[in-house]
């Protein structure tokens, strides 16, 4: 298979199925950028160590990065994505199938923030992939077990990793802290926490860039006649086009969720935002190496919460704990159900 940009760029005018799946796929990327990698630099942002503008483009700038040079070590979420589902041999209706998917997080997105329900573009898109498999197959064969149970690791990994890895490096840090004195310690942590905002982006990066490199790959296969992309490798273009496009997201802003996952929950001070930071980032690439994907922003919100435990459990503030259950309940079957419902609409019409 030819998977030179050339190529690519050829197919992409030629071809006006493969060139609505390139724009959806590109629109999801943008809108992760812009509302998930905000997550990244809250906490730097709540505890005043950056502002809030010089912090979006760095982060910007590290989830370009973290896409890029994450991607070409290990590929591993991206092939995960991939192989998660299996559309069939008829490439042509493959094609359709993800570009419903696609489609599928783009409605359900605008509908549950219509009706205030919690939302996350790495469970949509794996509740969409599996919703337009089991149209295409009209049945469970199209959904590969072995790769799906990883997004249950990834929830696990998500919640209670983070959690208590947020709590323990917390607890360490200020058992070592304790006996210092307080400026100066503040001083190294304010320059420590950059560094944890910038580690955090970078993983954020690796780890939902990965997520729709893998999806676009696997539609550009289907274009070339492949079933699927095992064995490929991914070409640097590719890694360029999807950092790039998350990169301009994330520069775009988004402060209202700074606010909200940064401030609102839990008040910290400046160690703490960094142990925060360090144990999600530790998480991310954990996840990340084992091919687990998981959501960037459960797994950040989550290691806020172990850190904020480390005062008393009463300083989390729970209202976090249950949108994010609220997102696995409503997600998975609401997003899987309307890609398997436009998969079938889409397949009939085309």
């Amino acid at each position: 298979m030819d998977v030179s940009f050339f190529s690519f760029f050829q197919q992409v005018t030629s071809n006006p199925v493969l060139l609505i799946t390139v724009l959806l796929t590109m629109g999801v990327i943008f809108v992760n950028g812009w509302t998930d990698a905000p997550n990244a630099i809250a906490t730097c942002i709540a505890t005043r160590c950056m502002r809030v503008r010089p912090a979006i483009m760095m982060s910007a700038v590290f989830n370009f990065l973290g896409v890029l040079v994450m991607t070409g070590i290990n590929s591993s979420v991206a092939s995960t994505i991939s192989n998660m589902v299996d559309f069939g041999g008829e490439t042509d209706k493959a094609l359709v199938a993800l570009c419903a998917a696609l489609f599928s997080i783009v409605v359900y997105s605008v509908a549950a923030s219509v009706f205030g329900i919690p939302t996350s573009e790495s469970h949509s898109l794996i509740a969409g992939l599996t919703g337009a498999a089991i149209a295409i197959q009209n049945g469970l064969s199209g959904v590969n077990g072995a790769e799906w149970v990883k997004v249950l690791y990834g929830l696990v990994l998500s919640l209670a990793l983070g959690f208590f890895s947020g709590w323990i490096i917390c607890k360490v840090i200020a058992a070592l802290c304790a006996s210092m004195d307080r400026r100066r310690t503040s001083s190294f942590f304010k320059g420590a926490q950059i560094f944890g905002a910038a580690f955090m982006s970078f993983m954020h990066g690796a780890q939902d860039g990965q997520k729709f490199i893998g999806v676009l790959f696997l539609g550009i296969a289907f274009c070339n006649g492949q079933s699927s992309v095992e064995g490929m490798g991914i070409p640097i273009w590719l890694m360029l086009l999807c950092s790039a496009v998350m990169g301009i997201g994330t520069s775009v802003g988004g402060e209202k969720i700074i606010k909200s996952v940064g401030m609102d929950m839990v008040k910290l001070e400046k160690f703490q935002g960094f142990s925060a930071d360090l144990a999600g980032a530790f998480c991310l690439l954990l996840s990340s190496v084992f091919g687990i994907p998981v959501s960037t922003t459960h797994t950040k919100t989550s290691a806020i919460m172990g850190v904020g435990a480390v005062k008393r459990l009463s300083a989390i503030n729970f209202g976090v704990v249950k949108d994010m259950m609220l997102t696995w309940v409503f997600t998975f079957p609401g997003c899987g159900l309307i890609s398997f419902v436009i998969a079938k609409l889409f397949m009939a019409l085309f």
